[in-house]
């Protein structure tokens, strides 16, 4: 019977940021072919911030009707192997990782455990701690749509809507290394950053409405569910596609209208309901990106895992640039230290 406990963040009902509550909780135990990680840096993501709050309602189908099934939040996470199971043998203590839970969540905790073949790939000695926390929020996720469900190519006109968040600061980038030219729709304040990142045209929606103007495009990526198809169909081409990561009724009803009856098409889908293979596949392609010099993470705050109410708050604030980091563990700046100088000595 396992004694040892371990910090973690939950929530027991849904709500505002202020039900997820610090707890001590009982120290998971890996089965034959999972491993367990000691979470050094873990994600808060605009995603995590809706799944709190229950919100859309038929959502709750998947991730709990009355509260959360998995009551310990957060998907994305860095850390080392400290425990394998027996039937293991792709990982040893001390190794380095990083992944994603997705819908089995328990990342904004001190240990995590999870299947040795799930989403989970070895850390670079080139890529930190916080950066790869985020790695299967916005990079992720921005690839499957962008690469592998909207087949983005030279050429193609895209806009990214949100393109100063999380999503959007990947996918701006993500679209420009396949070539298409970029429109990026955020606030002015984030006009420099999202140039920065490779945008071809920055849209202020404090001042314009992009869904009024002559510019026609191929794909709209709309990160934040802000804008509906309705509102943009006036905009795509005549085969254009309409993408969202957000789940609306609305937009299940116009995914379905599209796939029969019009050439302009509404298209969502979960990314973290893809198998775990998918997932493992796509991350490596990402990573590969990131390696080559292809691909940042722009980090706007980091805060300690006791604080994840706070950081919460401010995501649901509206004002995020890019990622939110949650650093789990006190052995950040040493774990973090040693990994990188590639002096790692972390079996004792």
């Amino acid at each position: 019977m396992n004694n040892e406990k371990m910090e973690a963040i939950q929530v027991t009902k849904y709500g505002p940021a202020s039900v997820l509550k610090p707890h001590r909780v009982a120290r998971p135990q890996p089965a034959a072919d999972e491993v367990l990680v000691k979470v050094i840096t873990s994600s808060a993501t605009t995603a995590d911030a809706m799944m709190r709050t229950g919100k859309p309602w038929f959502g709750r189908l998947i991730i709990g009707l009355r509260k959360p099934k998995s009551p310990i939040p957060g998907t994305g996470f860095a850390g080392y192997v400290v425990e394998t199971g027996r039937e293991v043998n792709n990982y040893r203590i001390g190794d380095p990782v990083f992944g994603e839970t997705t819908i089995g969540f328990g990342a904004n905790a001190e240990y995590l455990r999870l299947k040795a073949s799930g989403v989970l790939l070895p850390l670079p000695e080139t890529l930190g701690f916080s950066e790869a926390a985020s790695f299967c929020d916005g990079h992720l996720t921005a690839y499957n749509y962008l690469k592998r469900l909207g087949g983005v190519k030279p050429g193609d006109q895209v806009l990214i809507n949100g393109a100063s968040g999380s999503l959007g600061t990947a996918a701006v980038q993500i679209a420009r290394y396949l070539g298409a030219e970029v429109t990026a729709v955020c606030s002015g304040r984030n006009a420099g950053l999202v140039k920065s990142l490779g945008a071809n045209h920055v849209v202020d929606y404090t001042k314009e409405d992009f869904t009024k103007s002559d510019r026609r495009y191929d794909l709209i990526f709309d990160t934040l569910g802000k804008r509906s198809f309705a509102d943009c169909r006036r905009v795509l081409k005549k085969e254009g596609t309409y993408y969202s990561p957000v789940l609306k009724f609305s937009l299940l009803a116009q995914m379905l209208f599209t796939r029969y009856f019009s050439s302009k098409k509404a298209v969502f889908e979960a990314t973290g309901l893809l198998s775990d293979s998918q997932l493992r596949g796509l991350l490596t392609e990402v990573l590969e990106l990131q390696q080559a010099g292809k691909l940042r993470t722009v980090i706007d705050r980091q805060y300690p895992l006791a604080k994840l109410s706070e950081a919460h708050q401010y995501i649901d604030s509206g004002h995020k640039r890019g990622n939110i980091i949650i650093i789990n563990s006190e052995d950040f700046t040493s774990v973090s230290n040693q990994i990188l100088s590639g002096k790692k000595n972390l079996q004792d």
